[in-house]
C-alpha cells in the first residue's frame, strides 16, 4: 500500500525531472508557440506541442484500451461540467499567460534557469489558485459553477460517437485516429519543422511523459485500500500545492503533483548549468513587474475554472478525448491570441 503511493511519487519527480530538461533544451510551450506562429511567422515550436497531442491522445488511448488507467476516475470525464465556466476559465488562463509571458510550467522551467521573474510568477499563481480552489474566490467559483452546470449524457467523443451506434472501442479508435492523423499532417506538412530534431524529440517525449503520469496514476497507483488520484501531468493545482506544502509540510501528504512540480524545477536546473544556460535576470520595470503578476493571478484564477492549464488541458485533458477539455482547450486558445493580436494585444515588454 505504502509502497505504490511512494513509487507513484518517484514517478511524479521522474516526469518532471524530464519535462523540465526537455522544456529548457526545447522551449517548449504553448504561449512561446503561439507567439511563434502568430506574431513572427516560426511554426516550428507550434507543431512541437501539435506533436505531443498527438503522441499523448495515441499512447493514453492505448492504455485505456488495454483497460491500464481508467480516465473515468480523472477529473476531466465528467458527467456534470459547466461548459461557460470551462471557456471563461481558459480565456482568463490564456490572457494571463501572454501577459506573464509564459504557461506556470514554463515559469517553473525558467526558473530553474535563474529567471526571477517566474518566481513571482509561480507564487503569485500559486495564491491565486488557493484563493480560487479553497479561499476568498471559491464561494463565487462554486457558485457560478452550480449556476450554469449541466448533466451530458456524453462527456467524450468516443462516447458521443458510441451514442450514434458504434460500439465504444471502435468510438474511441474513430476519435483518436482522427485527431493524430490531423496533427501528425499539421505538424510534418511544415518543412522547417522537419529539419527540427529536437522539436521533433522534445514533441514525442512531451506525448509519452503524458501517458506516463496516466500508468503512474491510473496502473501503478491502483491500490484498493490507498488509491492515488487518477492523473497526469497539469500545473495549476499542483503549484498551488507545492506552495501549500513548503509552508505546511506536516500536516500534508507528498503527492504526484507536487513531486512533478519539484521534479520540473530540478530538471531544468541541473540542466541549465551543465550546459551553461544559467544565469540570473529580473524585472526591467515596475510596469513589468506588474503585468507579470497580474497575468499570474489571472493564470491561477482561470486554471483553476478551466481544470487545468494549457498542459493540464492543452495535453492531458484532451488526452482523454473529454469534451470539456476542448472547451476549456478553445478558450485557451482564444485568449491566448487575443493576448498576441488584435485590439487586446499585449506588447512584451521582455523576452522570456
Amino acid at each position: 500500500m505504502e509502497s505504490s503511493t511512494q513509487l507513484v511519487i518517484l514517478a511524479g519527480l521522474v516526469i518532471g525531472l524530464v519535462y523540465g530538461s526537455v522544456g529548457l533544451l526545447s522551449g517548449f510551450c504553448l504561449m512561446s508557440s503561439m507567439r511563434g506562429w502568430l506574431a513572427e511567422g516560426d511554426g516550428r515550436l507550434v507543431r512541437s506541442y501539435a506533436l505531443a497531442i498527438a503522441v499523448a491522445v495515441a499512447a493514453s488511448q492505448l492504455l485505456a484500451g488495454k483497460g491500464m488507467v481508467d480516465f473515468g476516475k480523472s477529473i476531466y470525464l465528467q458527467a456534470t461540467f459547466s461548459a461557460p465556466v470551462l471557456f471563461l476559465g481558459g480565456l482568463l488562463f490564456g490572457y494571463g499567460m501572454v501577459l506573464s509571458n509564459g504557461c506556470g510550467s514554463r515559469a517553473l522551467v525558467l526558473l530553474g534557469r535563474g529567471n526571477l521573474r517566474s518566481f513571482v510568477v509561480v507564487i503569485v499563481l500559486a495564491i491565486a489558485a488557493q484563493m480560487t480552489l479553497k479561499g476568498l474566490i471559491a464561494p463565487a467559483r462554486i457558485a457560478l459553477v452550480q449556476a450554469s452546470q449541466a448533466t451530458f449524457s456524453a462527456n467524450s467523443l468516443p462516447t458521443l460517437l458510441a451514442m450514434l451506434g458504434l460500439g465504444e472501442a471502435v468510438g474511441r479508435a474513430l476519435a483518436a485516429a482522427a485527431i493524430i492523423i490531423a496533427l501528425i499532417l499539421f505538424a510534418f506538412a511544415h518543412p522547417a519543422f522537419r529539419r527540427s530534431p529536437g522539436q521533433i524529440a522534445a514533441g514525442v517525449i512531451v506525448g509519452l511523459l503524458v501517458a506516463g503520469g496516466w500508468y503512474a496514476t491510473g496502473y501503478l497507483g491502483a491500490d484498493d485500500f490507498n488509491p492515488v488520484p487518477v492523473t497526469s501531468l497539469t500545473f495549476i493545482a499542483p503549484i498551488a500545492d507545492s506552495l501549500q506544502y513548503a509552508m505546511l509540510s506536516t500536516g500534508l501528504t507528498l503527492n504526484f503533483g507536487i513531486a512533478t512540480v519539484a521534479g520540473v524545477f530540478c530538471g531544468s536546473l541541473v540542466t541549465a548549468l551543465a550546459t551553461g544556460r544559467f544565469h540570473l535576470e529580473g524585472y526591467s520595470s515596475p510596469r513589468h513587474m506588474l503585468r507579470s503578476a497580474g497575468g499570474a493571478a489571472l493564470m491561477g484564477i482561470g486554471g483553476v475554472m478551466a481544470f487545468g492549464c494549457s498542459i493540464g488541458q492543452g495535453l492531458t485533458g484532451i488526452s482523454t478525448l473529454a469534451i470539456g477539455s476542448f472547451i476549456a482547450v478553445a478558450g485557451i486558445l482564444l485568449g491566448t491570441g487575443a493576448g498576441l493580436r488584435g485590439v487586446l494585444r499585449v506588447q512584451p515588454l521582455a523576452v522570456a
